[in-house]
């Protein structure tokens, strides 16, 4: 039987979890508290804590086929790595599939230009910077030791119950506007099929952008929202003049185009949300019922 380890089973995590688990496989996850470790195993799933200070138990890893890690790395670098890379290298033939979720902000600011996964890695903020320096760090114990490490680097998520229809209905989208800027996003359920389509073709070493087909200023996203349900979109407000917490403003620090086109060569996906505009109307379908 297939067995999944995620650590760190939250948004994206739960996505895949679900697809894997209505196919019968097995499926194990941390949290990083006891009440998060009880809303893992509400689901059915095995469940331990991971807060980063500590390893796992051996048990945790009993089985296991395949590895998501889905935990930020802090100020000391990827949890996961400090405390359980050298279980994994003398594990590396027993692990058919892992992947490393990264980030789109590996890149840095490329003042709306196009970026491919051949692109320079000149990361501009500090989470940037820690997750290329967890990428390094993964894809080296793929060339020491064999372990079939993937790298996925994530375009903004969103997704039922993290997306602009939500911040309009509950008050708190802001339409900001910063000329030239455009981001590129992904919707929650895509990431779940390019994370299973490279479990059914794994290529240890690779690397890929998950991100749809439409890069777009942010503000087109909210006034696109409010269309939608038929409410005024939020007054404009400069970039300069928005009251943004630092790590919202961090997002503005780059402006890029992610191509996509690697996971459709090489993985065949097929986005079911190719923009937000599709991925927008599918969610607003799901608020009426």
């Amino acid at each position: 039987m297939n067995h999944l380890l995620c650590f760190g089973l939250g948004y994206t995590g739960k996505a895949l979890a679900a697809r894997l688990a209505a196919k019968s496989w097995r499926v194990t996850g941390t949290s990083r508290n006891a009440e998060g470790d009880d809303a893992i195993a509400a689901l059915g799933y095995g469940a331990f804590v991971f807060d980063g200070s500590a390893p796992l138990p051996s048990q945790a890893f009993q089985n296991v086929t395949h590895i998501l890690v889905s935990v930020p790395p802090d100020a000391s670098g990827d949890p996961v790595l400090r405390h359980h890379a050298e279980y994994l290298a003398a594990q590396a033939k027993q692990i058919k599939w892992l992947a490393c979720l990264s980030t789109t902000g590996v890149y840095g600011n490329h003042e709306g230009g196009w970026v491919t996964e051949d692109s320079p890695l000149t990361p501009d903020t500090e989470r940037g910077q820690r997750r290329l320096d967890a990428e390094q760090g993964w894809l080296a114990l793929y060339r020491q030791h064999g372990l079939p490490v993937h790298i996925f680097r994530l375009a903004g998520i969103y997704g039922p119950g993290r997306n602009q229809l939500v911040s309009m209905l509950d008050g708190t989208a802001k339409r900001i506007i910063k000329p030239g800027q455009v981001f590129s996003r992904i919707h929650v359920d895509d990431i779940a099929t390019v994370l299973e389509a490279s479990m059914a073709r794994p290529n240890p070493g690779a690397v890929y952008n998950v991100c749809d087909d439409d890069p777009s200023p942010p503000q087109d996203v909210v006034t696109h929202a409010a269309d939608i349900i038929g409410l005024r979109p939020p007054s404009a407000i400069a970039f300069h003049n928005a009251k943004l917490s630092p790590m919202a403003r961090s997002f503005y620090a780059d402006s890029k185009r992610v191509s996509n086109a690697l996971i459709k060569k090489e993985l065949g996906v097929t986005l079911r949300y190719p923009s937000y505009r599709e991925g927008l109307a599918q969610l607003a379908k799901d608020l009426k019922h």
